[in-house]
């Protein structure tokens, strides 16, 4: 068991580092759509995004088609021998005890009841959310998984990637909180330090930290980090609360659970470009060449088809905690990609902050 936990536990680290840098190279990629591309259109986009999650729909109807196919092979038993439940006997002695075929047939209602409970106890936690219950559940999550993504993309039209990856890494705090509210997450002193750590080195890095060249260009950068903020507490309730529905990923028809999702986004949302429009906050426009309809698509079936599924895998497999402080070592590799595509310049407190970081991602694994 101990070993199965660990493995489970290396898996979705890696699958977590896999997010890791598809997050930031989508940031990049969204970050030069704003800017260079000039198509400043974050609700286009991630509503793009979030749709393509339908996709995983054909797949969830393919693999329905195959077992229809194979269910009329599966139904030859007669009903006398599904009827049938065989309980082994403890003391070892004597053949087992028949239920529900002839040899239990004087046998009262509740007895043999109790005897097939004790035979196949059932687990709540453990059985698989029905298609019902996976398809409301893709639903109820779809608006603010929608409000998550939509804030982080609208932040960086506004400021660097390196500060909304910062400042959306935050989220950790938000995610210790309710998940030790809703008992998925221990509370304990260590991830509190590690929490209050990685916070410390966000404030290093955004306060001392932070020289770019295109600073004066930015004066509306206090937005786009009260976006990416914002974004961080969104990400910490549906982090929370997913993994408080779910629990483990065994239980999940993870395909189905987004292509809900993607379905949810495309049927209710679609009055948001009407809204946005008339009101002038986001003027509905189609991209204009076809350059930047190949960005768009990449990084919707990479940065969000991909990373996401790899995300919720992770997720599932860890702890939301451990998944929220991991995704903050897209510091260092943003930052990184400050320094050589935008000429900014970190000093001594940024890297120390990148350490900090660093070090709680690592202190909430012990």
């Amino acid at each position: 068991m101990a070993f199965s936990l660990l493995t489970r536990r290396t898996l979705g680290l890696t699958l977590l580092l896999c997010v890791v840098f598809i997050w930031v190279g989508s940031s990049f990629l969204v970050s030069n759509l704003f800017g260079k591309q000039q198509f400043n259109r974050p609700f286009f986009i991630t509503y793009i995004n979030t749709g393509t999650f339908s996709f995983y729909l054909i797949g969830t109807y393919i693999s329905h088609i195959r077992k229809q196919r194979r269910q009329p092979g599966q139904r030859k038993r007669s009903r006398s021998d599904d009827n049938i439940i065989v309980v082994s006997n403890n003391s070892g002695e004597g053949s087992p005890l028949v239920i529900g075929g002839a040899e239990s047939e004087g046998m009262p209602t509740a007895a043999a009841a109790a005897a097939e409970a004790e035979a196949y106890p059932i687990h709540p936690r453990n059985e698989k959310l029905t298609v019902r219950e996976t398809v409301l559940l893709g639903v109820s999550f779809c608006i603010l998984w929608f409000a998550a993504n939509i804030t982080q993309n609208a932040s960086l039209a506004y400021t660097s990637v390196a500060n909304s990856s910062i400042l959306c890494s935050t989220s950790g705090l938000f995610t210790l909180i309710i998940g030790a509210l809703g008992g998925i997450e221990r509370f304990t002193g260590t991830r509190l330090i590690a929490v209050f750590i990685s916070t410390l080195g966000v404030y290093s890095i955004v306060k001392y930290g932070v020289s770019t060249a295109d600073s004066a260009t930015m004066p509306l950068s206090w937005l786009g980090d009260s976006l990416a903020l914002l974004s961080a507490v969104l990400y910490g309730c549906y982090t929370t609360l997913l993994k408080l529905r779910i629990g483990s990923e065994e239980r999940l028809d993870t395909p189905l659970f987004f292509g809900a999702v993607g379905l949810a986004n495309i049927v209710l949302l679609w009055p948001g470009f009407i809204v946005l429009h008339y009101s002038g906050m986001e003027r509905f426009q189609l991209p204009g060449s076809v350059g930047v309809w190949g960005m768009i698509l990449v990084n919707a079936l990479v940065g969000t088809f991909l990373s996401d599924f790899l995300w919720l895998k992770a997720m599932l497999m860890t702890s939301p905690l451990v998944v929220t402080l991991g995704l903050s070592l897209t510091i260092p590799l943003s930052m990184a990609g400050d320094i050589v595509f935008k000429g900014m310049e970190a000093s001594v407190p940024y890297y120390l902050g990148a350490l900090l970081i660093l070090s709680a991602f690592i202190a909430a694994n012990l």
